[in-house]
């Protein structure tokens, strides 16, 4: 496996860009008016939120 990949949908997208960027202790490579990614080394990962509507919550899965 490559890198593990989650998608999270949130409420408010610029609140958690600084709570994930904190978390992560880095920002996000990608960052969009409603969407945002972080290619993380350790883990490996690539984990994205979106605010494009859906529920809040665990989009999607990557293996």
């Amino acid at each position: 496996m490559k890198r593990f990949h989650v998608h999270v949908v949130v409420p408010k997208l610029d609140e958690s860009v600084r709570f994930y960027s904190s978390m992560f202790g880095a920002e996000p490579s990608v960052l969009k008016n409603d969407y945002a990614k972080w290619m993380l080394e350790d883990p490996r990962m690539n984990f994205a939120i979106s605010a494009r509507g859906g529920e809040t919550g665990v989009n999607h899965l990557g293996f």
